[in-house]
């Protein structure tokens, strides 16, 4: 049986209340909408709002029109939640760049700034480079999941890389 009609059969019996059948497709969709909310906001943000976007679409579930398109529902209800959570916190003041320290040995210092790069990035190849590079999912992963077509993928992700390491170079 395939993947995709394996998560229709999980929403099914999600949607009659089956909590097991919720986990499994949180097992299945977390790692891509944690990806989704970490290329647009903190690593912290981004556990706490996978957890309410899970909580929601649970909430949720028996709305979703095409069963078909859990994974692209999911990836929007990402997306609006990292929106308004960037709403709420742009009412913060932002330190100014010069502040920030320029290098710092520690790979995690690094990452992090390789993410901070990726968030700067056109949202198409934000997405597909932190579902790939952070999450860990291939390219035919990414568009069952997210909806896109494979070709979009790869371009995405093509294009990404190539921007991401001409910023990194300085570029």
């Amino acid at each position: 049986m395939s993947e995709f009609a394996n998560s229709v059969e999980l929403i099914a019996a999600a949607r009659t209340g089956d909590r097991a059948a919720f986990g499994a497709l949180y097992e299945r969709y977390g790692r891509m909408i944690h990806g989704i909310l970490l290329s647009r906001v903190a690593p912290a943000d981004a556990d706490d709002l996978v957890q309410e976007v899970f909580l929601t679409a649970m909430k949720q579930i028996a709305k979703l029109r095409e069963p078909e398109k859990f994974g692209a529902w999911l990836a929007a209800m990402a997306r609006n939640r990292s929106n308004d959570l960037l709403r709420r916190s742009a009412r913060s003041t932002e330190l100014p760049e010069e502040i920030a320290v320029r290098e710092q040995a520690s790979a995690e210092a690094e990452a992090a700034h390789a993410l901070r790069v990726i968030q700067q990035l056109p949202e198409a190849y934000r997405e597909t480079l932190v579902l790939r590079l952070v999450e860990g999912m291939t390219g035919p992963e990414i568009a069952e999941r997210t909806g896109l077509t494979p070709d979009s993928v790869r371009v995405n992700l093509h294009r990404g890389m190539k921007a991401l390491r001409a910023r990194l170079e300085g570029r």
